[in-house]
């Protein structure tokens, strides 16, 4: 049964998946508040592996459109939903944490909005954002996250990330809002 996660709430992958899953989608979605903007948002997820000191492995270890791939392998972006419309996740990126370079401490999952500042758009415009885990062979559910922050000029949110603890991967949700779009993010975890 999944888990509807609260604002910093974790959970042990290992615990969560007893058949010892090691390949998992974080799937992010969200709905255009029609009303808002006559132009499509599009949001686009990114991925940052970070080490002991909360900054970007190598630059490589940045996942994002531009750079669908880890290094290692451990991390991988599924391609980019341009507008939101559909049921289902948006955007989705695969992690396989038998992969995941030992100096990786953490993975972070954003989104931010393309062209934000040039198409005046910010995340009061959208609806129903969401972060959740399942198991890639399965498809088993794990945990899910409403991003239920009032949003007005963040063009940027970290949703969740996964935590390596010495009980294993932890998945934790943790928004934070930005402005600044993608940039900001970048200027954070380089």
């Amino acid at each position: 049964m999944a888990i509807d996660l609260k604002k910093g709430s974790k959970i042990n992958l290992k615990k969560e998946t007893p058949q010892g899953g090691k390949v998992f989608v974080v799937g992010l979605g969200w709905d255009p508040d029609t009303n808002s903007s006559s132009q499509p948002i599009d949001l686009d997820a990114s991925a940052f592996l970070v080490g002991f000191n909360n900054k970007l492995v190598s630059d490589e270890y940045f996942v994002f459109y531009n750079n669908p791939k880890s290094p290692d392998g451990s991390v991988i972006y599924s391609g980019d939903n341009r507008s939101g419309a559909g049921d289902g996740d948006d955007e989705t990126i695969i992690v396989d944490t038998s992969k995941i370079n030992s100096a990786i401490q953490q993975i972070v999952f954003c989104c931010s909005i393309n062209e934000a500042e040039e198409r005046r758009q910010n995340f009061s415009m959208i609806n129903n954002a969401y972060i959740r885990i399942y198991e890639q062979n399965s498809g088993n559910l794990i945990a899910t996250y409403f991003l239920a922050e009032v949003a007005s000029s963040e063009t940027a949110f970290i949703l969740g990330r996964l935590l390596n603890t010495s009980n294993g991967w932890e998945f934790e949700a943790y928004p934070v809002g930005y402005p600044g779009g993608l940039e900001a993010l970048v200027d954070i975890y380089s």
